[in-house]
Parts: C-alpha cells; structure tokens; sequence
C-alpha cells in the first residue's frame, strides 16, 4: 500500500465515525490504565467532550489525553468509601445531557463488566437521552497478558469466568463455588482482596487444591503494577505481607504457571521482580 492510500484509508477511517452529538452521552471504557490499550474511538471522544465524568481507576496518563477544555468531575469510588453516590452520578449525567453538553463517562476498563455501565444505561434510557457504549479492554485481560498469564490454553484451561469478589451494599460472597472449583478453567475475581479468606474457604472446601497456583496484580498495565505468584492455601498471607490494595485482580488457574515463561519485560517491565514474592514492600513500591 502506497503512503497516498494509507492516507485515504485514514481519511475515511475517521469520516467513518458519527459526530460526536450535544446532548449526548458517550459510556467509555478507558481499559486497565495503560493508555496505548486505548481504543481509537474511545480517543475521539475524550477529545471532543465538553464534560468528563470519570472514575479513579482512570489512569492519569489517559486524563492527559482529555479534551483541555472540557470540564472534569470526578466521581470515583473507593472499597468502602462512596465519594459520589451511584444514584448521584446517574442524575449528573442526565443534567449535564439536558444542558446539551457532549458527555463522556470514562470508566476504567469495560463499562459493561463490573463497571456498572449497565445501571447508568437504564438510567439514560428511563430519562431520554441518547447514549452509546465504547467496549474497553477488560482489566482481566490486559492484567494478564501484561503478566504473561494467557486466560485460556488448550492444555490448561479451556474456559474463563469474570467473577465479582465484591457484593452490593456488602452482601455475602454468595457464589457457585462449586461450579468455580471444577478443573480446566480459569477464574479471574474482580474486587477480591477483602473476601479472600472466603474465596480460599470455598474453592479448597469444594474440590479445589490448595497448591492451586494463583497470581496478584495490583494496578496492572501501569508504572505501578504490582504481581506475584503464590498458591491458593497461601493467598491470605501473600496479600498480608506484600501490603496488596485495591485494585487487585486475583487470578487462580493452572494458566499462572506459565507467567515466568511469558513474562515480556518490555511490556510488563515495570517491576523487576514481577514473579515470585517480590522483595520490595507496600512502602518501597512507586506510588
């Protein structure tokens, strides 16, 4: 292809994409926080927004990128520690709709998987206004792939399941835990850290091994991931004396073992340690 057609080519690319619209509202996955996983239409529209409504798992590198003169509210939420409400959110983002601002919700990775992009599109919905979802990639895979972790192989793993390790309102952990213990699968638990001790209990107490190997990424695709490798009877005092805070993905499979085989520095090189209980503590890691 000639440096003219490759030109075209782009031209029409980005013919191709709807006006971003006033009055509507964009529902955007950011992805994990490494900014080149950015999707391209997730680009266009952070550019073209009037107003940001974004959470704290959006990295800061991403914010970067953000229209200049669009207005920021951020709405982030903590383990714990509500700073704006969901049921808030859900009406800030009609009232900024109805004053015809071009809004962007940015959401850390996949608006629709644990990130409650559901709820604020049946809110929209209910009120109105025109909305449209852009997919981001999913922590779980951008996490892993960073560490080397493939979700799937067809000797180890044969399917996949995204797990929440966080109910509403502090609900009990009340999963299939029977059917997560089965072999031959990989099981990625999202928001995990503080039900730990009840995702041992249960995975050990149907079936599974406890020499199961399981991986701990904190922050993953940034300057500041954080992964170690450990056993499933060993979680709770991995976690304990290598200070993991949320975010944490925990990921239990045989698929973890290979993470020192296709561990790719230059991708996942953050931390030179990434394998293996890593010598810096909580306090020593980058902030």
């Amino acid at each position: 292809m000639t440096i003219s057609q490759r030109k075209k080519c782009l031209v029409e690319f980005r013919l191709a994409e709807q006006p971003f619209r006033a009055g509507e509202v964009a529902i955007v996955g950011a992805g994990p926080g490494d900014p080149g996983l950015l999707t391209l239409r997730a680009l266009m529209l952070i550019q073209q927004a009037d107003a940001i409504v974004y959470d704290r798992l959006v990295s800061p590198q991403i914010m970067e990128l953000v229209n200049p003169r669009a207005e920021r509210i951020h709405v982030g939420k903590a383990s714990g520690c509500h700073y704006v409400a969901q049921e808030d959110t859900n009406e800030l983002l009609v009232q900024l709709a109805v004053k015809q601002r071009r809004v962007v919700r940015l959401k850390g990775g996949d608006p629709y998987i644990f990130g409650r992009g559901g709820e604020e599109a049946e809110f929209l919905v209910d009120n109105d206004i025109d909305f449209l979802v852009v997919p981001g990639i999913t922590s779980a895979a951008g996490c892993a792939s960073y560490c080397g972790i493939p979700l799937t192989h067809r000797d180890y793993a044969q399917s996949v399941t995204f797990v929440t390790g966080h109910r509403k309102a502090d609900h009990a952990l009340d999963l299939n835990w029977k059917v997560l213990a089965a072999p031959n699968q990989t099981r990625v638990f999202y928001m995990g850290l503080h039900n730990a001790p009840t995702i041992v209990r249960e995975l050990t107490a149907n079936g599974l091994s406890g020499d199961c190997p399981v991986a701990l990424v904190e922050r993953g695709t940034t300057p500041q991931q954080h992964m170690t490798v450990t056993t499933l009877k060993n979680l709770e005092e991995t976690i304990r004396m290598e200070g993991f805070q949320p975010p944490t993905l925990i990921i239990v499979g045989e698929v973890v073992q290979l993470a020192e085989k296709l561990a790719q520095p230059a991708q996942a090189g953050w931390n030179s340690a990434l394998i293996g209980p890593a010598s810096a503590t909580a306090a020593q890691r980058p902030a």
